[in-house]
């Protein structure tokens, strides 16, 4: 990624991880064939979060190179230098993958 993407409040840009599909047999689905968005990704930028009400800043609780599980419908895509990748927020990521 050529341009450096700075999210907003408590927003992270997301790369998303394509998985292979493959049915129970091991039979591989082709790229062809019509798939469902990945709901996993790494995570490439961070906000610094957003503020309470007291004006105190609520720091995010991903970090950049995390691999992250999200809600599914929740992604804003976005295409930089002809890389795919998604705008989320923090309340739309699940869960941290170790």
């Amino acid at each position: 990624m050529t341009k450096k993407l700075i999210p907003l409040h408590d927003n992270v840009i997301v790369k998303p991880i394509e998985e292979e599909q493959k049915t129970k047999s091991g039979i591989v689905i082709p790229e062809t064939a019509s798939k469902e968005k990945p709901m996993r990704g790494k995570v490439l930028s961070v906000g610094p979060g957003k503020f309470d009400e007291n004006g105190k800043r609520l720091p995010i609780d991903v970090k950049e190179g995390d691999t992250v599980i999200f809600t599914k419908y929740s992604p804003t895509e976005i295409k930089i230098d002809n890389e795919e990748l998604y705008v989320l927020g923090a309340d739309s990521l699940l869960a941290i993958e170790k």
